[in-house]
């Protein structure tokens, strides 16, 4: 047993982690201690309460806030902080906070755990990943205590913690009220805070060791500090800011004179409001305003930035903005007919660039037959079907209300699909690929095709 478990690759061990946590957190949320006085839960709802904390989704097919007790509450809240961080990550911190070595099969599970090229630092690296997000949670918990506390009294505390952690692993989940964070819409401490969590957990850990390298800088440099930054941090960065603003004013435009939405508001409040929904829908799940009101326009512009997502080696979901880069300098470059994939004055490789491609089509391959098998068992609206299963394989957690809604074979389809989002279609590729490629000194004869 022992053999075979060490023969298991390392995007094998990580991926069955995430479903041991999620079967065992599935156990403990069916034990009565973790529902409220009265409350009976299916093990169905269990399993896919623990597979949405572990994938830090947010889809949910029970109110938390009145489903579960507080010992559920702190269950779900480490299945989302396990699922934020990675299984391999929090076993490695502990392994280090106990001064355990770490060999080389345990850098080689963080290395594929983070997406990296390298196993030098992977040890500094994590001890910086922990404290780094101890602190801004930390953060984040004290700027909601200043709204949560004189609201809700000491419960506040435990809200605010609560809150601060799901924002920062881009789950959305809350244990505030049932329709998220709709009463809270005009605020602008909760709105700051949930987005800077969000957009601070989703950039990305490389992004932030590499701009506080050059921040360093600063003082020497000036502002041309920043042209110090790795081609990664650039366009991370870059994509960050240019879906943050575009969606900001795509839903600020769409969304204007509906009176369902911000038709109404101030001006202050309808940009505030488009702005959390620019935000949130890069794989976040909390909601301002309920998204079965947006029009059929938003709720597309909405899907793509679900689809989209976060930048790499955070703790969003998504195919990542990188990704989406890659694939757009591509384009663009063999529109230019150039020999070379370059972007800020460096060349991409073209592994990067194959990567890029399998990781949109299985993506986009896993959303496609998950809204097909889910329009299969239920009769909702197309636009809905799609909105959740986007969602789902995003890893967003923004609903059109449909979730509640599933029966057992719509839960088991979205279950399935937020694992499949959460663990990523590149692992699955490589845990499919079980034979090795094998090396050829003679090459295949090539023939030209058709494309496009």
């Amino acid at each position: 047993m022992k053999k075979k478990f060490i023969n298991l690759s390392t995007t094998q061990i990580i991926m069955l982690s995430f479903l041991a946590v999620i079967f065992i957190g599935s156990l403990i949320l069916t034990l009565p201690i973790s529902t409220v006085e009265g409350s009976r839960v299916s093990y169905s709802d269990a399993l896919f309460t623990a597979t949405t904390a572990t994938c830090v989704t947010g889809l949910v097919t029970l109110p938390t806030v009145t489903t579960w007790s507080f010992f559920g509450q702190v269950v779900i809240l480490c299945l989302i902080q396990l699922g934020g961080l990675g299984v391999v990550t929090v076993v490695s911190g502990f392994m280090i906070a106990l001064h355990k070595k770490i060999g080389i099969t345990d850098r080689l599970l963080l290395q594929d755990a983070f997406n990296l090229n390298t196993l030098s630092g992977l040890v500094k690296f994590v001890k910086k990943v922990i404290t780094g997000t101890i602190l801004v949670e930390g953060i984040g918990a004290l700027l909601y205590m200043t709204v949560f506390v004189p609201e809700f009294g000491v419960r506040g505390i435990w809200i605010s913690i609560f809150n601060s952690v799901s924002a920062f692993c881009n789950a959305g989940i809350d244990i505030i009220a049932e329709n998220s964070l709709c009463n809270y819409a005009h605020n602008p401490m909760i709105n700051f805070t949930t987005c800077m969590l969000i957009i601070v957990g989703g950039i990305g850990y490389i992004v932030w060791w590499d701009l506080i390298r050059v921040l360093s800088l600063i003082k020497k440099q000036g502002l041309q500090c920043f042209k110090r930054l790795t081609m990664h941090s650039k366009i991370a960065i870059w994509m960050t800011v240019l879906l943050i603003l575009s969606g900001t004013l795509a839903f600020f435009v769409l969304e204007y004179n509906n009176p369902l939405t911000i038709g109404e508001e101030t001006l202050f409040n309808k940009l505030q409001i488009s702005f959390f929904q620019s935000v949130t829908t890069r794989t976040a799940g909390f909601a301002t305003v309920p998204q079965e009101n947006l029009t059929n326009a938003s709720a597309m512009v909405s899907m793509i930035f679900m689809f989209v997502g976060g930048s790499p080696v955070g703790t969003a979901g998504g195919v990542k903005t990188v990704t989406i880069a890659v694939l757009l300098i591509t384009a663009s470059s063999m529109i230019k007919n150039k020999n070379e994939i370059t972007v800020f004055n460096r060349s991409i490789h073209q592994k990067a660039v194959k990567k890029a491609i399998t990781v949109f089509s299985m993506s986009f391959t896993i959303m496609m037959v998950s809204s097909i098998l889910l329009a299969l068992v239920t009769d909702a609206p197309l636009v809905d079907i799609l909105y959740e299963t986007v969602s789902a394989t995003a890893t967003v957690g923004l609903t059109r209300n449909l979730t509640a809604t599933l029966n057992i074979w719509g839960k088991l389809i979205i279950i399935v699909t937020m694992y499949l989002g959460r663990v990523g279609p590149i692992s699955l590729a490589l845990v499919l690929n079980s034979k090795k490629e094998k090396w050829n000194t003679v090459k295949t004869p090539y023939e030209e095709i058709s494309v496009g």
